[in-house]
């Protein structure tokens, strides 16, 4: 169980479930043209959660000192599980991850495809050792790869099945895979905010630089206020711009995503404390995950 937790197993299933609900309940259901079968979309995503188990497991041995002011009860590398092992799992995770995407890329013959998995792995090892310490830049990197997640799944199943003849529908719904992968880098970068709110204390001893040891916590908070603000009215604009035909899709989102995000932003205002910050990330993993799964929704309405 420790090295389940290591690897954060919870967040690698919402992982794997995202981009199976876009590959069978965004694709599959219109009959797009795709690449990948089942088999290899299942190598595609074991990639996918292998780089990113081991960006976890590096941004925990570069946190030894920070966690034991922050998460102090949840340390694991030193106490459970030893430096030298965690160090050997990442760069086996890694090898696995990197090795299967070079194979899914000569296999759909887009080999330049295998250095985005190099790029992935490599950014995350510079994330944990050196990006993470330049304020916001670390937030906008994890927002940019959560989204590519879900790009992904367009790139190795769409994008290689292109042809004169489908361009369009092809488009249509790699459009829809990059509306949802914006949705899911700005409620990120929200978050990685309001978990730099969290960890004020061990980031300042650590001497990372991040927003609120910057600007401060009432100014970060007015920041994820304004920010929160616009997620609502771009979901306010997409509802009514895309789906406001679509009457169950819309009740959806609007009790789903727009209510949810509407408390967010009057319980921000009230946050004080470590504990208040927390229920606030989570609410946003909530709201992320329910935002995703509307996917699962789209196959019940004409695009």
């Amino acid at each position: 169980m420790d090295y389940l937790n290591l690897i954060r197993y919870k967040n690698l299933i919402f992982i794997a479930l995202v981009q199976i609900f876009i590959k069978y309940g965004l694709l599959h259901p219109f009959g797009v043209d795709i690449t990948l079968n089942t088999f290899q979309f299942a190598l595609l995503v074991i990639a996918t959660l292998s780089i990113a188990a081991g960006g976890y497991i590096i941004n925990d041995v570069y946190d030894i000192e920070i966690d034991k002011v922050n998460h102090p009860a949840k340390i694991l590398i030193s106490k459970k599980i030893s430096e030298k092992k965690a160090t050997n799992l990442f760069i086996i995770v890694n090898i696995i991850g990197v090795g299967i995407g070079f194979y899914l890329s000569n296999l759909i013959d887009r080999p330049g495809f295998s250095a985005l998995f190099i790029a992935f792995s490599a950014l995350l090892y510079l994330y944990s050792s050196y990006i993470k310490g330049i304020m916001l830049i670390g937030n906008i990197l994890i927002a940019g790869l959560v989204a590519m997640t879900l790009i992904l799944v367009g790139l190795f199943d769409l994008l290689p099945a292109l042809t004169l003849e489908n361009q369009h529908l092809q488009s249509k719904f790699f459009r829809v895979i990059l509306e949802y992968a914006l949705f899911a880098f700005f409620l990120t970068f929200i978050r990685e905010i309001v978990k730099d709110l969290q960890d004020i204390n061990g980031d300042k001893k650590g001497g990372i630089s991040t927003l609120p040891l910057a600007i401060g916590r009432q100014r970060t908070i007015y920041l994820i206020f304004g920010l929160a603000v616009i997620a609502v009215f771009s979901v306010v604009y997409y509802m009514y711009q895309d789906i406001y035909k679509h009457q169950y899709l819309l009740l959806y989102f609007l009790f789903a995503i727009l209510a949810p995000l509407l408390f967010f932003c009057v319980k921000v205002w009230s946050a004080k404390s470590a504990k208040d910050y927390k229920f606030l990330s989570t609410l946003l993993k909530i709201i992320m995950f329910l935002g995703l799964c509307s996917i699962l929704l789209i196959q019940f309405t004409i695009l």
